[in-house]
C-alpha cells in the first residue's frame, strides 16, 4: 500500500516540527554521561555449548525477524547486491550473525594448565558506550537508549550499511526486500534492513530479563549496572587469575567477557569470518576527530530523517486501517 505525497504532507505536517525536535538527538559523544548504563558479564568458564540461549534469542525475537517482499527490486548501480537470508535453509543457520540469528556460540580450543580445551563463547552486539554506528548513521535508524542498549529501528532503517561498516565487530547484518526503501526509491534508496542483537529492550522495559540470561542453565551471564559489573569482573579476575574483554575495548562496552586464558589467544584460535566477530583489541573508534566531526554534522540530519521516516510510518498505517474500514 502506497502513500501519496498529498496524504503525507497533509497528515504529517502538524506533528512533523514537534516530532523532528524531539528527535535531533547529540552523538553519544556529546552526550552527558549520568545516566547508569546496564552491561552484562559473560564468564566463559561456564559456557557448555548448549546454544539454550541461541534459541531463547530466537523465539523471543522472531517477531521482529525480516519478512521481506520479492522479488527484489533491481539494484542500482548493478554492483549492489541482494542479500538474502530469509530462505528457510538460511534461517536455520546458527554458526555466525545473520538477520535471523543475532547470537551465537564461537568455539576456540586452547590449552589451559597444559591440557586441549575447548571454549565455548556467546557472541552478540557489544553494545558500546560510544557507538560508532548510532553517531554514524546517516538515517538516525540506529541509536542507544539510555540504559546503554544501542538497537535499529527497522521503521527507519534503509539498509545502508554503514553501520556494519563502522562496527569495529561489523555486526550487524542486512536483508534485502524489507523496510522503508521499497516505499521510497526502490533501485537507488537502500538495500533493505540491518538486523542486530536489542538485547531485549523491550523485556527489559516491561521489567524483565533478556531472553538468553533467563534461559542459560549455567547462569553464564550477568545484568547489572555498568559500574557493578565492570567491579565484579576486576574482583574475579583478580582473585581467579582470569582476563577481562570488553572494558576498554572500542573506548568501552556494556558486555565484558571473562576468560581463563588471555583474549588474544582466544582470537588465534576462532574461525574467522563473515558474521563471525573478532576478540582482538579495538581502539575507541570515535576518538578520532574525523569521525567526531561527522558524528556533529550527521546527529541533526539524521534525527530530522528519523523524525521523517516515524511520521511516515505512522501515515502509511493510518492510510491502510482507512483502506479496510472503507
Amino acid at each position: 500500500m502506497s502513500v501519496s505525497r498529498r496524504t503525507f504532507l497533509k497528515t504529517g505536517a502538524a506533528a512533523a516540527c514537534a516530532a523532528c525536535a524531539a528527535q535531533v538527538p547529540l552523538p553519544v559523544s556529546a552526550q552527558p554521561k549520568n545516566n547508569r548504563e546496564l552491561a552484562t558479564l559473560i564468564d566463559i568458564r561456564k559456557c557448555i555449548g548448549c546454544e539454550a540461549c541461541v534459541e531463547a534469542c530466537r523465539d523471543a525475537n522472531a517477531p521482529k525477524y525480516p519478512e521481506p517482499e520479492k522479488p527484489f527490486p533491481r539494484m542500482y548501480p548493478a554492483r549492489v547486491k541482494a542479500e538474502d537470508w530469509s530462505e528457510p535453509e538460511r534461517q536455520a543457520v546458527r554458526d555466525r550473525l545473520t538477520p535471523y540469528n543475532w547470537l551465537f556460540i564461537q568455539e576456540a580450543t586452547v590449552r589451559i594448565d597444559g591440557e586441549e580445551t575447548t571454549l565455548t563463547i556467546p557472541r552478540r552486539c557489544m553494545h558500546c558506550q560510544n557507538p560508532p554506528c548510532a553517531d554514524l548513521c546517516p538515517w538516525g535508524a540506529a541509536r542507544k537508549l539510555k540504559n546503554g542498549i544501542t538497537r535499529i529501528d527497522a521503521d527507519v532503517c534503509l539498509g545502508g550499511n554503514k553501520c556494519q561498516d563502522v562496527c569495529p565487530w561489523a555486526i550487524p547484518q542486512r536483508q534485502t526486500g524489507v523496510g522503508l526503501y521499497l516505499d521510497l526509491m526502490p533501485a537507488f534508496a537502500g538495500n533493505g534492513v540491518m538486523y542486530k542483537c536489542d538485547r531485549c529492550y523491550d523485556r527489559i522495559a516491561a521489567g524483565e530479563l533478556p531472553a538468553c540470561i533467563e534461559e542459560c542453565p549455567e547462569n553464564v551471564q550477568t545484568i547489572g549496572p555498568r559500574e557493578e559489573i565492570v567491579r565484579e569482573a576486576h574482583r574475579r579476575a583478580a582473585e581467579e587469575g582470569l582476563f577481562i574483554y570488553g572494558e576498554n575495548e572500542n573506548g568501552g562496552t556494556n558486555t565484558l567477557y571473562l576468560s581463563p586464558v588471555p583474549f588474544d589467544e582466544l582470537n588465534q584460535a576462532i574461525a574467522a569470518g563473515k558474521g563471525k566477530p573478532h576478540l582482538a583489541a579495538v581502539e575507541d573508534q570515535m576518538a578520532h576527530g574525523d569521525r567526531l566531526a561527522k558524528a556533529m554534522l550527521i546527529a541533526p540530519i539524521a534525527g530530522l530523517a528519523a523524525a521523517v521516516a516515524r511520521i511516515y510510518k505512522v501515515v502509511k498505517n493510518s492510510a491502510g486501517e482507512g483502506e479496510e474500514r472503507s
